[in-house]
């Protein structure tokens, strides 16, 4: 996926969920945060961040950009000195990627916010007689190229993964696919000192049948393109 117009500014504050003050040239401006996840690691002040610039295409928009991705400066364990990776953190911007890998996989159907029970699951696909069921989370979590998800509490990722269960035992192939939205990935684990019962669902869902699917990203400051698995580590 390609944004239209990207911006690089300088990040100083985070009010709220939802908003942001960034310097962009020269000039303090208050943008919208497309991501309501903590993010604690990546918006810290004076970090470089990319912002969608809506001018000219401002609608029903109250502000001009948008933050989408964001340099993360830290320090490696394993050799001393400093790297900078870029990460993605649209929230947003998950769906959209594996909407368009999914169009590449031959299936005979992809449609997305399906239905299940009592919840929405992000891709229902068929291919011949088999039936998909496919939830995507966004990961932004890093540290030392490990991965991790949730960054906060999520009731709503286990209740995703419950119904993910169900799916499979009405016989449907169900699956989660972390999309690690960075390209500097080792690996993947449930964060389960953030919400360790989303970990332990995730690992029942595997014993279930459920796959657990894990990728990084080719990112770039105005794209974002699925690229290669990683490794889980449940």
């Amino acid at each position: 996926m390609k944004y239209n117009k990207i911006v690089s500014g300088i990040f100083l504050s985070r009010p709220n969920r939802f908003i942001a003050h960034v310097e962009i040239d020269g000039k303090e401006e208050t943008v919208h945060v497309k991501n309501t996840g903590r993010c604690k690691e990546l918006l810290v002040p004076g970090a470089k961040v990319y912002l969608e610039d809506f001018d000219g295409r401002m609608g029903t928009r109250k502000l001009r950009y948008s933050l989408v991705a964001v340099e993360k400066c830290c320090k490696s364990n394993k050799v001393d000195f400093s790297r900078t990776i870029l990460i993605n953190m649209d929230s947003q911007a998950p769906n959209k990627v594996v909407g368009e890998w999914l169009a590449t996989q031959d299936y005979d159907l992809v449609k997305p916010e399906y239905t299940f029970g009592n919840s929405r699951v992000d891709f229902y696909m068929e291919k011949g007689n088999e039936k998909f069921l496919l939830e995507v989370k966004g990961c932004t979590l890093e540290f030392d190229g490990h991965c991790f998800f949730p960054d906060a509490p999520t009731e709503r990722g286990v209740k995703h993964l419950e119904e993910l269960m169900k799916a499979k035992e009405s016989g449907y192939k169900a699956a989660v696919l972390i999309l690690i939205q960075m390209e500097e990935a080792t690996d993947f684990a449930p964060n389960d000192e953030t919400h360790k019962a989303f970990g332990d669902t995730l690992r029942l869902a595997a014993s279930k049948g459920v796959e657990i699917l894990c990728y990084n990203c080719r990112v770039t400051p105005d794209s974002l393109e699925l690229k290669d698995k990683v490794k889980v580590i449940l």
